[in-house]
């Protein structure tokens, strides 16, 4: 302890340091830094002490609380934008606060929101018209399972029950021929739902899993004839 203090005053003197900004808990070391000072004969900086950000149980943030980081945060999927987002609203807290993941995580779904579909498909590894499938996502780390759901879905075998949802989509998807557009996307999903089609089963031949992007935009995502031999496929 007495090397740290030393240490401490004896950097803050050779390089010059005019402004040290610290946690609380270091309140306590400023007189001490302070008669460390006057006994070398150098000027003491300027001391600015802040509120710490604490985890759930009431203790200086640490690893073990999971998100004691910024690359914690960012293998969670937190964008860079909702992180700093927060930190804006915490500004230099003047008291301890609790670390409100929630809030970082709210603050996540409308970073996510805000970003263009070129900047959205980039940060999930997807390509550009995949962006509207993973407006639904969360955070990043989920819009890039998303894109891989479409992209790289896993092999599925539907029961026999599933065929007459899967023919109708397949007739629904070479009448309109080309790409589609978000009102013929979502029409097509649409009639299968008014027919009483198995929208669940062509979730699963589309994208081998039973939730993720909304339906209409996997159907818009895929070209007609990929689309076409997943259904066919999952037969």
């Amino acid at each position: 302890t007495p090397t740290y203090h030393l240490a401490s005053v004896v950097d803050d003197a050779d390089f010059g340091i005019a402004l040290v900004v610290r946690g609380f808990d270091h309140r306590p070391n400023e007189a001490l830094h302070r008669r460390l000072h006057e006994a070398l004969g150098t000027r003491p900086p300027e001391y600015v002490h802040h509120g710490l950000i604490l985890g759930p149980d009431g203790k200086k943030l640490s690893k073990r609380h999971g998100a004691a980081s910024v690359d914690d945060l960012r293998e969670q999927g937190i964008p860079a934008e909702a992180v700093r987002a927060y930190l804006d609203e915490l500004g230099v807290p003047q008291h301890d606060v609790h670390l409100d993941l929630g809030r970082i995580r709210r603050l996540a779904i409308e970073a996510i929101a805000s970003l263009s579909d070129a900047d959205l498909a980039e940060r999930a590894g997807a390509p550009p018209e995949l962006a509207r499938a993973l407006r639904g996502a969360r955070d990043l780390s989920e819009a890039r399972a998303m894109a891989r759901s479409i992209l790289e879905p896993g092999p599925v075998m539907l029961p026999e029950e599933a065929r007459p949802t899967l023919e109708r989509f397949a007739e629904l998807r070479e009448r309109a021929n080309g790409s589609l557009d978000e009102p013929r996307a979502r029409e097509i999903v649409r009639e299968l739902k008014a027919v009483g089609g198995d929208l669940k089963a062509l979730r699963l031949a589309l994208t081998g899993a039973d939730r993720g992007p909304e339906l209409w935009t996997v159907v818009a995502a895929l070209s007609r004839d990929e689309a076409l031999r997943r259904a066919r496929a999952a037969l």
